[in-house]
């Protein structure tokens, strides 16, 4: 399995941008597809998005397409995720994952998991 540590949350206003970074530990990174999800209180978690092994594709949920972007730096063992335009709703527990299998939105699908990082989103 990989070690994943987020970082990057924090309190920002409505409309604007946080980058959120997922480093993760050994020499595997790259076989790993990574996701991204997120858990407001009193939620079930939810799938955001997620990107392949190489980087080469991506798959967002509906409720992020168009404002936030899944990328990975294999060099660095470093996903990100972008996010642009954010809303109220956007407030919750942010959680890297890696897993073996890339195009899923079930979080069983990932083994491996981060602490979290809390976002919070001002209206």
């Amino acid at each position: 399995q990989v070690q994943l540590v987020e970082s990057g949350g924090g309190l920002v206003q409505a409309g604007g941008s946080l980058r959120l970074s997922c480093a993760a530990s050994g020499r595997t990174f790259s076989s790993y597809a990574m996701g991204w999800f997120r858990q407001a209180p009193g939620k079930e978690r939810e799938f955001v998005a997620s990107i392949s092994w190489s980087g080469g594709s991506t798959y967002y949920a509906d409720s992020v397409k168009g404002r936030f972007t899944i990328s990975r730096d294999n060099a660095k063992n470093t996903a990100y995720l972008q996010m642009n335009s954010l809303k109220p709703e956007d407030t919750a527990v942010y959680y890297c994952a890696a897993g073996k299998n890339f195009g899923y939105r079930d979080y069983r699908k990932f083994g491996s998991w981060g602490q979290g990082t809390q976002v919070t989103v001002s209206s």
